[in-house]
């Protein structure tokens, strides 16, 4: 079954030369990336290419953070219990960590909690908590972080029971509004802010707390790395503070404290400065496999361990984990194509939702990705468990909200929710077909199946000639790159290769291209798999900082060929 033809769309926006007295002359190319993304006054140049601390707005703008922060100070001058319950994955362990070693620095030793993926799920659920009180004493204050928003029973629960209940989340609202907590410190509830992570928000919370009463042995941006390793791996917006913080966390990461951090950065073989690409692609995959391979608690204790020895075997365990789930993600996708053979046509189908019995509920996120990209559908993958009940991850494509999906169909599902790109449900393995076809509806509904085709657009057309490193430091200006801030394309016409095409492990090629008198090096991942036309080829790609045994150069990674028109 082939992948869906992608459509190269060229963006308009004219070169301007101009020039500022902070920041020089800046190539052509940057000022058409600017321009780009709205970014034209001295102003706004100086908060984008230059993002400050200091102009970190006031955590008390987030709704409800004085009543977090007042019975957060409560349970430490009282000497109280206290609990942190956090999600699996990146996002969530990272903010337990923070949340943990902000408390510590107050005096309090919370005891973390993070509920075990395949056997209890997401969020504050009953199976987790019967684990929770089995397996510590109760606490007179549980601060869930990355989760809650939507737990109107469970808290009730838990209240019933005289525990306190503090949310520190970044999710969706629930139509019914807020659960009956203490405070619920979220700032999708608020008029900003809600481009943050759970991380983020912690990060508010611990500035609020040292804003109320100041620790001079606790700095901020110590932990400024856990914040930005989080916020690149949850695939928030790049924008306003999320900008700011991951910029200056990526530059502190080579000198972190966090031994679990360091040690994570040489078993990934992260070299030089670490980019967003780095996190995305190295760190987070390792941490988030530990969740998904049911071990959530291994990538805790490497972002909390003060043992260098200690670091270096739990890495070696995420590392491990982190090969199991590659394995098992091949397997799957294997078993959904085989699926998706029976009845999905890459024309006409408008989605994709496949489910087994045997496949790990771990996976099933990321196998949905990898469906999503190669047919452009929005998709849902399922495992279903041996009483018949599935828990399924989507992700979906750009203009449908896998949220209000869930909506619609909501008299099929158990229970669903999330974001309205990502999103996981529960649902009967018998009205596994009656979800897809209502599914199906909803995305008709919402737009012609026609016109829904992958495209990619063309930030600007260069020349091999005007890639350099030095052009490549003016470039790194406009890092971090992710959601909202995506990493530019380029377009070459009527590049040739000075020689054949090298195979590499995976299906990928390393490629020697050449236009006019200059050459150039690539990298073209999957690019074994394909057809690939013979040259002079137009190609579109970005570009990249490789370190290669101290040496420094710049790469293409090619993102498309197609032959030169």
């Amino acid at each position: 079954m082939q992948e869906v033809k992608t459509k190269w769309k060229l963006k308009e926006g004219a070169r301007h030369a101009l020039d500022t007295e902070v920041y020089g002359n800046l190539p052509p190319i940057l000022w058409t990336l600017l321009s780009q993304r709205g970014v034209t006054e001295p102003d706004q140049l100086r908060c984008f290419l230059a993002p400050r601390l200091r102009d970190l707005s006031d955590p008390f703008l987030i709704p409800e953070m004085h009543q977090a922060v007042r019975r957060i100070f409560q349970a430490i001058d009282e000497k109280e219990k206290v609990a942190i319950y956090g999600d699996y994955d990146v996002d969530g362990v990272s903010s337990v960590a923070l949340l943990k070693k902000t408390l510590e620095a107050y005096g309090n030793e919370p005891r973390p909690f993070i509920p075990i993926r395949g056997t209890e799920g997401y969020g504050l659920n009953e199976a987790a908590m019967e684990r929770f009180f089995k397996e510590g004493d109760q606490p007179s204050l549980l601060i869930t972080v990355d989760c809650g928003t939507v737990s109107f029973d469970e808290i009730a629960m838990l209240k019933a029971k005289g525990i306190d209940v503090i949310v520190i989340d970044h999710h969706e609202p629930s139509e019914r509004g807020k659960p009956d907590c203490v405070a619920l410190v979220n700032p999708k509830f608020g008029d900003d802010f809600g481009y943050l992570c759970a991380a983020g928000v912690v990060f508010k919370v611990a500035h609020a707390m040292l804003k109320t009463r100041h620790l001079e042995e606790f700095d901020l941006k110590e932990v400024l790395d856990i914040v930005a390793v989080a916020t690149v791996a949850d695939i928030v917006p790049l924008v306003g503070e999320n900008r700011l913080l991951v910029r200056h966390g990526l530059s502190l990461i080579r000198q972190s404290t966090n031994l679990g951090l360091l040690a994570l950065l040489e078993t990934s073989g992260t070299q030089g400065d670490v980019s967003s690409s780095d996190i995305g692609f190295r760190i987070g995959p390792r941490l988030n496999a530990a969740g998904r391979m049911d071990c959530p608690e291994d990538a805790l204790a490497t972002l909390m361990t003060k043992c260098p020895v200690e670091a270096n075997v739990l890495v070696d365990c995420l590392d491990q984990h982190n090969r199991e789930r590659q394995n098992l993600e091949q397997s799957i996708l294997k078993e959904a194509l085989l699926q998706l053979e029976e009845w999905f046509d890459p024309e006409t189908s408008p989605v994709i939702v496949v489910g087994s019995r045997s496949w790990h509920p771990g996976v099933v996120g990321i196998v949905a990705s990898r469906l999503m990209r190669q047919f452009h559908k929005p998709a849902f993958v399922i495992s279903i468990d041996k009483e018949g009940v599935g828990k399924g991850s989507g992700r979906s494509i750009e203009g449908i909200s896998l949220v209000e999906a869930i909506q619609y169909a909501g008299d099929l599902l158990i229970t669903g929710g999330g974001h309205h790109m990502a999103a996981g449900l529960s649902v009967h393995e018998k009205n596994l077909k009656p979800f897809r076809e209502s599914f199906g509806e909803f995305v008709k509904k919402e737009t012609e199946i026609k016109k829904i085709v992958p495209e990619v657009w063309v930030d600007a057309e260069v020349s091999l000639e005007e890639l350099s490193l030095e052009f490549l430091k003016s470039y790194d200006l406009l890092q971090p790159f992710g959601s909202h801030n995506p990493q530019p394309v380029f377009i070459s016409r009527r590049v040739w290769l000075t020689e054949s095409p090298r195979k590499l492990k995976n299906s990928h090629l390393k490629l020697f291209l050449r236009q006019d008198y200059h050459e150039r090096d690539a990298i073209f991942f999957g690019g074994g798999d394909r057809d690939l036309p013979p040259p002079p080829w137009d190609i579109i790609y970005t570009i990249n900082r490789n370190v290669f045994r101290g040496r420094t150069s710049l790469q293409l990674t090619i993102v498309d060929v197609r032959a030169a028109h």
